[in-house]
């Protein structure tokens, strides 16, 4: 099971504690990478689902959730990634330049 889980670069693994692992990515293309090596891409052993949505503070994002199994393990795989960074407002880019110019 580590070997597996160390196919990748999992910035969190957690035991759920009913026979399910939670592991979390840094990015989409970090948790396709990883369910690639180790085999799990297959559609025998995969079920996912990318998503595109806003977070209630106006910051669009992409997620990609991946139940892979493994020898009896379901595993919750998932990723987010933001497609935009959020952009400062007037008073904290004349902050920053000013401190930048100090």
């Amino acid at each position: 099971m580590a070997a597996l889980l160390l196919t990748g670069e999992p910035n969190t693994i957690r035991d759920r504690g009913d026979g399910k692992l939670s592991v979390e990515f840094d990015s989409i293309a970090d948790l396709r990478a990883w369910l690639t090596a180790a085999g799990l891409d297959t559609p025998d052993q995969l079920i996912g689902h990318e998503h595109v949505g806003t977070l209630t503070s106006g910051r669009p994002y992409r997620s990609l959730s991946a139940y892979p199994t493994w020898h009896g393990w379901e595993i919750y795989a998932h990723a987010t990634e933001h497609t935009q960074p959020t952009a400062l407002d007037t008073d904290t880019t004349d902050a920053l330049t000013a401190l930048a110019a100090a």
